[in-house]
C-alpha cells in the first residue's frame, strides 16, 4: 500500500489552493474548476498522468472563457452567416450590453419613482428610424413577430397568401406550420409563379382576417411570373401585413431589390415584420412597425409577454439603431481593391514565412436569406486546404471556405484589426 500512487495524489483542496486555480474559480466559477480538478485527479488514478503533474494537469484544462460558444473570425465571404450568430454588432452594441448587463431603467423612470413603458429608449429609436410607422414593436425573433401578429389579428380567421411565398424559412421550419400553428387559417391563391389581384380579391371574405405579403428572400422565380404590389392589395381592404425578412429599414443603394420596412408602410402595409439581426446589424429580434392601432393591439395581446424582449436586446437594438455603421453594412460596402489590398499584404507576409499563398478573385455574398441574387466582389487569400480544419480549432475559430481543393479566406467580414491575427494562426497551424 505505501507504493499505492492514490496516496500520492494531492487532495481537491490543496490543488484548489494554486493561484491559478483559484483565479480560475473566480472567473470560470468554483464548481466548474473541481470538475476540471477532479477529472485530473481520476486522470492519475488511472494512471494517465503522474500524481505530481494533477495541477498542471488540471490548468492545462481550463477553459478559456465561462461560455462553451468560441469567437469566430468570419473569413467565408458570407456577411450574415446565420451558423455564426449572423450580425456581428457594433462596439457601441457591445458597450450597451455592458451597461445594460446590471440593474438598469429598463420599465422604471428614475424621475418620477414609478414604473415606465419597458425599452422606452429603443422603441424610440426604432420609430426615429422609420418615421413612416404609426408604432413599433419588439419581440424575441423574426419568427415570433409573424406569430404574434397571426394570432392577434387572425385567430380563428383566415389568413389569404399567394402560394409562391409559402416558403421554407430554415432548419426544415415553413411558413404554412408557423402560421398554422397560432389557429389562423391559410388560404392560399394563385400559383407558385403567378398569382393576380382578381386571386386575392376572390379568396377574401367575412373570415378574412389579413392579407399576408412574404419576401421570398432565398430564392428568385425567375420567367413567366408575375405578384401583386402592396399598393395594390391595400386596396382589398383587410389590412396588409408583409414580412420583409431581412430587416432593411430603408432602401439601400447596394441592394435596389431587397425590400424594406419604410417602402412597405408607404405603399399601404398596414404593418411589417422583420428581423433585427440580417440587414439592420443588430441583435436578434423580430420588429413590428405599422399602423398605431394595430401595434396597439399585438402589444396588448397575451402572447406579446411571452415574446417580450430582455434589457440586453433592447440594449443593443438601441445602440445599432442610434450609433455607428454597423459592421454587417460596412462589410456591404467594402470596396472590393481595399480587400485586395489587405488580402495581399496579408498573403506577403505569409509568403515571408515561406507558405505556398495565392490572391485570387472571390465574390462574397449577403448570406442570412437576403439578396440570393447579389454578389459582392472581391477577393481571397488561397492557401493549402489541409488549414481548414486546424484553423477552426484555433481559438479563435478562423473559418474560410474550401472550394476546387484550396482554402479561400475571404477578408471582408474581418475587421482590420484582425489580420494579424489571422497571420498569426496560419503561421502556428501550418508550422505543426
Amino acid at each position: 500500500m505505501a507504493d499505492d500512487v492514490r496516496r500520492r495524489i494531492p487532495r481537491t483542496d490543496v490543488v484548489l489552493a494554486d493561484p491559478r486555480l483559484r483565479q480560475a474559480s473566480e472567473s470560470l466559477g468554483g464548481e466548474t474548476v473541481k470538475r476540471i480538478v477532479a477529472s485530473a485527479q481520476d486522470r492519475a488514478r488511472r494512471g494517465d498522468i503522474a500524481a505530481e503533474d494533477v495541477v498542471d494537469a488540471a490548468v492545462a484544462a481550463l477553459p478559456a472563457r465561462a461560455t462553451g460558444m468560441r469567437p469566430v473570425i468570419n473569413a467565408t465571404g458570407v456577411v450574415l452567416h446565420t451558423n455564426l450568430g449572423r450580425a456581428p454588432l457594433s462596439s457601441a452594441a457591445v458597450e450597451a450590453l455592458v451597461a445594460a448587463a446590471g440593474y438598469v431603467d429598463v420599465e422604471y423612470d428614475v424621475e418620477s419613482g414609478a414604473r415606465a413603458r419597458r425599452g422606452r429608449t429603443a422603441l424610440d429609436a426604432l420609430r426615429a428610424a422609420v418615421p413612416a410607422a404609426g408604432d413599433v414593436h419588439v419581440v424575441n425573433n423574426g419568427a415570433a413577430a409573424l406569430v404574434l401578429a397571426a394570432t392577434a389579428l387572425a385567430q380563428g380567421r383566415e389568413i389569404v397568401v399567394s402560394r409562391g411565398e409559402l416558403v421554407e424559412i430554415g432548419d426544415g421550419f415553413r411558413l404554412p406550420d408557423l402560421v398554422t400553428s397560432t389557429g389562423a387559417r391559410l388560404v392560399e391563391v394563385g400559383t407558385t409563379n403567378r398569382t393576380t389581384y382578381d386571386d386575392y380579391r376572390s379568396a377574401i371574405g367575412e373570415h378574412t382576417g389579413f392579407v399576408l405579403k412574404v419576401h421570398p428572400s432565398n430564392f428568385v422565380v425567375r420567367g413567366f411570373t408575375g405578384a401583386v404590389p402592396i399598393a395594390d392589395l391595400a386596396t382589398l381592404g383587410p389590412p396588409v401585413v408583409v414580412d420583409i425578412g431581412s430587416g432593411l429599414l430603408r432602401r439601400h443603394p447596394l441592394l435596389p431589390d431587397e425590400p424594406d420596412a419604410t417602402s412597405a408602410l408607404t405603399a399601404g402595409a398596414a404593418l411589417v415584420t422583420a428581423s433585427g439581426d440580417k440587414l439592420l446589424g443588430g441583435p436578434q429580434a423580430g420588429l413590428l412597425l405599422g399602423a398605431a392601432d394595430v401595434i396597439e393591439r399585438l402589444r396588448r395581446h397575451p402572447l406579446a409577454r411571452a415574446l417580450r424582449v430582455d434589457k440586453l436586446t433592447l440594449a443593443a437594438l438601441e445602440a445599432t439603431l442610434a450609433g455607428p455603421l454597423p459592421p454587417v453594412l460596412a462589410s456591404l460596402a467594402l470596396d472590393s481593391e481595399q480587400v485586395r489590398a489587405r488580402s495581399d499584404a496579408v498573403a506577403r507576409t505569409l509568403r515571408g514565412s515561406g507558405l505556398d499563398v495565392d490572391v485570387v478573385g472571390s465574390d462574397g455574398c449577403v448570406g442570412g436569406g437576403g439578396a440570393p441574387e447579389v454578389a459582392l466582389p472581391g477577393w481571397a487569400i488561397a492557401l493549402d486546404e489541409d488549414l481548414a480544419e486546424p484553423l477552426r480549432r484555433n481559438d479563435p475559430a478562423i473559418v474560410g471556405r474550401v472550394e476546387r481543393g484550396r482554402l479561400l479566406l475571404d477578408l471582408r467580414c474581418v475587421p482590420e484589426a484582425d489580420d494579424d491575427i489571422v497571420v498569426a494562426a496560419v503561421r502556428a497551424v501550418a508550422c505543426r
